[in-house]
């Protein structure tokens, strides 16, 4: 350096202040220039600090810029990470657009009492969708995710929110919605100016120390205004912190020794621990999403004011929208929605968004393979297996047991409320099989008020997966021990338990081979050949028994009851060489008076369709409506003698009533008008049928259509309008066709009548066993 520029050299001056100034292409640095804390030239400075190597270009000024306009770039900058979702079958390029799939979930922020628990995890059926609809009202306070930081019933705004959901309900997919709505300026815009999303299964794998500023992992850019953010206005901001129960390590951690401010360094978890608690940033909002299995210990944790919130799945409307996104085509989505909707386990099961997801993308693969008949697409246990390894590879993070020994004690428990019967279980009950409950999936957990106290409850997520972990127990445990067991459960359906039949059809459905080799595969578990053996024998005995039964002319007994029972089982088992062995005893089905479900009579579809042949079928007062008459149609189209009522028929259904009478058929009975109860007193004519949905177009065909039968028995049909044609026609019948029983016809009106007191009045045509006493009442 040239002296003549006064100072010392550069060597001098790094031996006393510990920095190097390094000058290139000639330049000179003197010793006036330092300590005026000014550098001119084209320079390098390098320094040590904290053990850490920095270098930097020399210090520039920057325009000063306003910190909205930087998290208007932010937003900018990470909205295209929460555009899309990557599903867990999803190949690289497959991700799905966030909007296209995000259906509404049912939440709600009320503690539910230990009544309400039971009922929900027991409900099936119409049951549930009652549940579900009681559910979704004020009387259980129904909240969306816009509400979450209004004011609560006292007038408190929370400081933190504990969104709470069993796994495979949506909350990390809740999560990454929040984020995308508020990066779109469509979710708390005018509430929080910066909203940072900090997932635990990524804090589980930091080993260094960190403070908060650090774990939000912000570009240098971005760095001084949102330090301006939390320093100046930490009212606004908003931490959503997801997945608490995935966390790794303990929180529980003096307050002294938690940071202070958010730029201290600290272990990952003292500096959580203090975010949570408040010990920093006091004043910022915090949303945590967790399992049941955690909250607990989360609501310990949490500042106050807190509110407490649970998702509890899909409503059955959010169901429908569900199905609408996913096949986005309108055939498609009908043909798969109503293919669930028949099937009422299935159904009720998808109320658990992951399982939703599952049937769908399981739909979707047969129709893009082709497969017409939407019917043999799924059965309630493939779905359950799919379920269970789904949630084994994307939801246990750090499992301390194999998953063989996990579901062991899984099915020891279930088994243990299956036989009781009960879904509720304490503690001390579930740590008799599981060792650690909190770190299980599968099971949901839940503070109840007892006394002046609080009880620690667990559950399965409802009581179908109570019933497949029971019966995955029986088929894959030790082969006697198995065998012992099935044959006790048997027995006692036998004397009498029926409500023990469901874990016997998931039985069926693991002994199918395919499925078989997909436990296997999926889960290292091998079904039991001694059970297969043993279900069979069972099955073909009992089914002989039943279908002899109804063979009989006019025979009954209460093994009748049990029909459906027996087609359950052929069902779920899905094997086609089995089916057609039960089925050729088959002849008749008589099932007298008993109500069937819409899953009744899907299964009775797939079943009879292995019928050699149908000779007769009496489906009276068996609750037949429009869509399970359509469910039927490929069966009843084949019967040669057929007693069938539906009720509610309209005249756009009739187009499904025809194909079923089809021709040349000895129809015994058939009664299409309003359910009524037998038990009751019948409402008034006139009251009944002004309800009917069925008209004089409909009358019209059904009419036509008897024309065409070999013999007929009874008819009694309920309209709410015909014309004087139409009555000509009826009367016309009477002369060709021999009707071997009586005849009864109502309706309101006469719609050409001349007369205008002829239009609307009450029509009654009743024809006995002999043509001369047919009566005509108005």
């Amino acid at each position: 350096m040239d002296s003549g520029n006064g100072g010392g050299t550069g060597e001098d001056l790094s031996s006393a202040l510990g920095v190097s100034i390094l000058s290139s292409h000639g330049s000179h640095v003197s010793a006036p220039v330092l300590s005026n804390n000014s550098v001119q030239g084209d320079i390098n400075i390098s320094y040590n600090c904290s053990g850490a190597d920095y270098s930097a270009p020399a210090a520039k000024s920057k325009p000063h810029t306003d910190a909205k306009s930087v998290i208007l770039v932010y937003k900018e900058s990470i909205l295209p990470e929460y555009r899309t979702v990557q599903e867990y079958n999803s190949l690289a390029g497959q991700d799905v657009l966030l909007v296209d799939r995000y259906t509404q979930l049912l939440m709600v922020e009320k503690h539910r009492r230990q009544k309400d628990r039971v009922e929900e995890i027991s409900a099936r059926g119409e049951t549930l969708h009652q549940v579900l609809t009681t559910r979704d009202s004020e009387a259980y306070q129904r909240i969306s995710v816009d509400q979450f930081f209004s004011p609560m019933g006292n007038g408190e705004i929370p400081r933190a929110v504990l969104l709470q959901g069993h796994s495979g309900m949506g909350k990390t997919f809740t999560a990454q919605k929040i984020m995308h709505d508020w990066m779109s300026g469509t979710l708390f815009a005018s509430t929080f100016d910066a909203v940072f999303h900090l997932k635990c299964k990524e804090l589980n794998l930091c080993t260094q120390e960190k403070s908060l500023m650090e774990l939000l992992k912000l570009e240098s850019s971005f760095q001084p205004a949102m330090e301006e953010v939390l320093t100046k206005s930490p009212q606004r901001v908003l931490f959503l912190i997801d997945g608490f129960d995935e966390l790794r390590f303990s929180l529980d951690i003096p307050r002294l020794l938690l940071p202070s401010d958010s730029f201290t360094r600290a272990p990952v978890e003292t500096t959580l621990s203090a975010l949570l608690q408040g010990h920093i940033l006091s004043k910022s909002s915090l949303l945590v999403t967790s399992r049941s299995t955690a909250s607990d210990r989360l609501s310990k944790l949490l500042k106050r004011p807190q509110r407490y919130t649970e998702i509890l799945g899909f409503s059955e409307e959010g169901v429908q929208e569900y199905f609408q996104r996913f096949f986005k085509d309108e055939k498609l989505f009908s043909q798969a929605y109503n293919c669930v909707r028949s099937n009422e386990s299935l159904f009720a099961a998808c109320f658990v968004p992951i399982i939703c997801w599952i049937v769908c993308t399981v739909l979707k693969e047969h129709f893009e393979e082709g497969t017409d008949d939407h019917m043999e697409l799924t059965t309630t246990t493939s779905v359950f297996v799919h379920f269970v390894s789904t949630l084994l590879e994307h939801h246990c993070q750090g499992l301390g047991q194999p998953v063989p020994t996990l579901l062991r004690s899984l099915g020891q428990l279930a088994e243990r409320g299956i036989l009781e019967q009960q879904v509720l279980f304490e503690k001390m009950q579930v740590l008799e099989t599981v060792s650690d409950p909190a770190s299980v999936p599968f099971l949901c957990k839940f503070l109840l008020k007892k006394n002046v106290g609080k009880k620690t409850m667990f559950s399965f997520m409802h009581l179908s997966f109570q019933e497949f972990f029971t019966a995955l127990f029986y088929a894959t445990t030790d082969e006697e021990e198995g065998r012992r067991k099935v044959e006790n459960l048997l027995q006692r359906v036998a004397s009498g338990h029926h409500h023990l039949l469901p874990v016997i059809w998931f039985l069926f459905g693991l002994s199918n081979k395919e499925l078989g080799s997909t436990l296997t595969e999926t889960l290292v578990l091998s079904v039991s050949p001694t059970m297969h053996t043993q279900l069979e024998e069972w099955f073909l005995r009992f089914n002989s028994e039943i279908a002899e039964n109804h063979n009989m002319v006019d025979g009954y007994s209460l093994s009748q009851e049990r029909s459906i029972d027996i087609f359950n089982c052929l069902y779920e088992r899905h094997e086609e060489v089995l089916a057609r062995k039960a089925m050729e005893l088959w002849e008749s089905f008589r099932p007298y008076d008993i109500a069937l479900s819409k899953t009744d009579c899907w299964v009775l579809r797939y079943c009879f369709q292995y019928c050699p042949e149908i000779r007769c079928l009496h489906l009276t007062d068996c609750n037949i409506t429009a869509e399970k008459l359509r469910m039927l149609k490929p069966v009843l189209s084949r019967c040669k003698e057929l007693r069938l009522q539906v009720v509610d028929l309209s005249d756009d259904d009739v187009k499904d009533l025809i194909p079923c009478l089809g021709e040349g058929k000895a129809l015994r009975q058939l009664h299409l008008g309003k359910s009524t109860n037998p038990w009751e007193d019948d409402p008034p004519a006139i009251a009944r049928l002004i309800k009917s949905k069925l008209e004089d177009e409909g009358v019209r065909k059904i009419l036509d259509s008897l024309y065409k039968q070999s013999s007929l028995g009874s008819l009694q049909l309920e309209a709410l309008s015909v014309t004087l044609s139409t009555v000509e026609v009826l009367f016309d019948l009477f002369q060709k066709k021999a009707f071997e029983n009586s005849v009864s016809f109502e309706a309101v009106q006469l719609t050409d009548a001349e007369d205008a007191y002829l239009r609307v009045f009450l029509l009654k045509i009743q024809k006995d066993l002999w043509p001369e006493d047919s009566d005509c009442a108005m």
